[in-house]
């Protein structure tokens, strides 16, 4: 019958292991013959050795990564090709054409040949050269922060 007077807490019984050979744990203390394994701290070499091993085996950092990511390039002859005269240029409009391959990355338009037609590029940067010949033939240059102010307005 269950009463207060015969509850009790469960105690797990540690086992006591290199007590004798009456024990029924004796001679080897369940460790074995020889090797590393039965000798006193044994144990603690072969879990050091062991991931000396996975840190040599995994693969290491190599290089730095650069603070500022790379610019996605645009000939200006493909703005020539690709635009009407007095057309926007945009980074959006740019990714919507496929001359470029995402809108994280900033746009570096650069100069590979004179240009007829003028254009109005917001957003993007542009080489000194490519400067030139856009303010040549007649196009305007919004720079980066010019263009987030008209944003905001």
């Amino acid at each position: 019958m269950l009463a207060l007077h015969n509850l009790g807490a469960k105690k797990k019984v540690k086992r006591r292991i290199g007590r004798g050979l009456g024990s029924g744990r004796g001679t080897y203390s369940t460790r074995g013959m020889k090797g590393q394994r039965s000798r006193s701290g044994g144990k603690k070499g072969l879990k050091l050795k062991g991931l000396r091993r996975t840190l040599l085996s995994s693969p290491k950092f190599k290089g730095m990564l650069p603070r500022y990511p790379s610019n996605q390039p645009v000939k200006i002859s493909l703005l020539e090709k690709h635009f009407e005269p007095n057309a926007k240029i945009t980074p959006g409009v740019l990714y919507e054409k496929k001359l470029i391959s995402n809108l994280k990355t900033p746009v570096k338009i650069l100069a590979d040949k004179e240009i007829t037609k003028p254009f109005e590029v917001f957003g993007c940067r542009i080489s000194k050269k490519a400067e030139g010949f856009l303010t040549k033939a007649g196009g305007k240059i919004v720079e980066m922060e010019d263009a987030k102010a008209e944003k905001k307005a």
